[in-house]
């Protein structure tokens, strides 16, 4: 029932949006516009909680730890669980997410060093704009992790041949230049600082559909609940170096 940050190391994480018919052939093609924020690795059909391509036994339904609705675009709470919700007209979108490629990076030698400091990522609503699609639309969310600079460096080189899971990041550096005041975070899983020798590398962050599902204002939609993601039965090793035009490698 909590977030998935740092469990189900090497395993895929997705983010999940379900929508109602009328309005996922837009998604889709705002997703596809923008496969830094929504890179797509599953779509469900029409009416069915399932994901065969995920895992088995996956029902959109009961299986994530956490759900957020929307009505008519605005917050309307939080569940556990979205049976009653469920309808015949919904179609359901997985993409990726960075949680998936941290057990990735650690391997690779890089030193997330706010782990040890017991801190995780923030995120902040930036000035950069996605592209728009249909009536989906707006600013990109993104996640911040603080690397000193060879880490910083081997990690964009890391996460950039795993386009699946987000890939490199959208910006380095100063925050100010996307708009990102770091004091000022939309959602923090912790506190999370930047130390005089670290930089500050954002990354595109999945909560980025929900601002555009608000500016379409279907009258129901479900996502993930931040931080609380779809865990699936891909390896992450097996996404590398597959862009998202290719997709996932057959589920074994």
């Amino acid at each position: 029932t909590g977030s998935t940050a740092g469990a189900s190391r090497g395993w895929l994480q997705c983010n999940l949006a379900i929508l109602p018919e009328a309005y996922a052939g837009d998604f889709e093609a705002w997703c596809r516009a923008n496969p830094r924020v929504c890179p797509l690795v599953a779509v469900g059909n029409l009416g069915d909680p399932r994901l065969p391509a995920l895992g088995a036994d996956i029902d959109l339904r009961t299986d994530l730890p956490g759900y957020s609705i929307f009505r008519h675009g605005e917050p309307a709470g939080h569940a556990a669980a979205v049976g009653e919700l469920w309808r015949d007209d919904f179609v359901a979108f997985a993409f990726g997410c960075s949680f998936s490629f941290e057990d990735v990076l650690i391997r690779e030698g890089v030193d997330l060093r706010y782990l040890a400091r017991g801190e995780r990522e923030a995120i902040y609503r930036s000035t950069l704009e996605s592209v728009p699609a249909g009536g989906f639309a707006g600013p990109l969310i993104v996640s911040m992790r603080p690397l000193r600079p060879a880490d910083a460096i081997r990690a964009i080189e890391v996460t950039a041949r795993y386009p699946l899971a987000h890939g490199s990041p959208v910006h380095i550096g100063k925050p100010a230049a996307i708009g990102v005041d770091p004091d000022r975070p939309m959602e923090t899983l912790g506190r999370v600082s930047v130390q005089d020798d670290e930089l500050p590398l954002f990354w595109a962050c999945g909560v980025t559909p929900q601002l555009a599902i608000r500016q379409a204002a279907p009258d129901l939609c479900i996502t993930h609940r931040s931080a609380h993601m779809l865990v699936t039965d891909i390896p992450t090793a097996t996404l590398r170096d597959r862009s998202v035009e290719e997709g996932l490698p057959p589920l074994n």
